[in-house]
């Protein structure tokens, strides 16, 4: 299955924080939408993805002062993206190589989608169960 069909499958809004954007407000959009990293954009195009881990990190480096710094500061860039045609366990092995937990899905150099890790888990364990499924039908039909 590819990223393109897993996205397909369900209806989203992409949340999105300019570059310059300050890193307080990007943490109300976190929490606000209840997600774990947001797409950073200039110009229209990712330029990198500020996550939970950029918070600690900045916090950790900063202190409180951190929150009124840019996002483009402290954001992860430049941004590991894939495309829809991507296959999901290929992406799913990315994201563990690589350890990141989200990638946008870019298309014509715009942004179409964003994946998560658990996206990408839940597809594989629905896979597996389905298999497991099929492999008990044949064998109570044998």
């Amino acid at each position: 299955m590819t990223i393109g069909r897993i996205l397909a499958s369900r209806s989203f809004e992409i949340v999105t924080c300019e570059a310059g954007c300050t890193v307080a407000r990007a943490i109300e959009l976190l929490a606000e939408h209840r997600i774990g990293a947001l797409p950073v954009v200039e110009h229209g195009s990712v330029v990198g993805i500020f996550s939970e881990r950029d918070v600690i990190y900045l916090l950790r480096k900063h202190g409180p002062q951190a929150l009124s710094l840019s996002v483009n500061e402290a954001m992860t860039a430049p941004a590991v993206t894939v495309d829809a045609a991507t296959e999901a366990l290929e992406a799913l092995s990315l994201m563990t190589r690589r350890r990141i937990r989200h990638l946008p899905v870019m298309e014509g150099g715009r942004m179409t989608g964003f994946v998560s890790i658990g996206d990408l888990v839940k597809y594989r364990i629905e896979k597996v169960q389905a298999e497991a499924e099929a492999m008990r039908s044949y064998i109570q039909t044998a």
